[in-house]
């Protein structure tokens, strides 16, 4: 088991980040008997999945979809499914907006270092 402290030294974020995500449903730690927050091995698995999506762009709204279609059961796979292959089409078109951005920038900076050695 794990604090919330403990929590968020591992997966680098603040402690008010995940009682944000408990607020919002997207996490539900265990309480001990003084009520303070623990967290087990799925919960740490669950925030990293979590954090994944949001580090892709994933919105807080589609997240908390996700969440609650997890929590209804294996009824809800083909929503979950759909929700995530979305996701992963809008990852898709970033990743070639970024490569078609690396390329642009690669053909600036030789530009630069061409004309640098050139002399101006």
């Amino acid at each position: 088991m794990y604090t919330i402290g403990e929590i968020a030294q591992i997966l680098g974020v603040s402690t008010h980040t995940l009682r944000y995500y408990e607020k919002e449903s997207i996490i539900l730690p265990d309480r001990n008997e003084n009520g303070e927050r623990r967290y087990t091995d799925y919960h740490l698995k669950w925030l990293t999945f979590v954090l994944k999506l949001k580090e892709t762009q994933m919105p807080i709204t589609q997240i908390k979809e996700y969440t609650s279609l997890f929590i209804k059961g294996e009824q809800t796979t083909e929503a979950r499914l759909k929700l995530l292959e979305d996701h992963k089409s809008s990852i898709e078109v970033q990743l070639k907006t970024l490569q078609e951005t690396y390329r642009m920038l690669e053909k600036k900076i030789s530009a630069y270092n061409e004309f640098i050695q050139n002399g101006k």
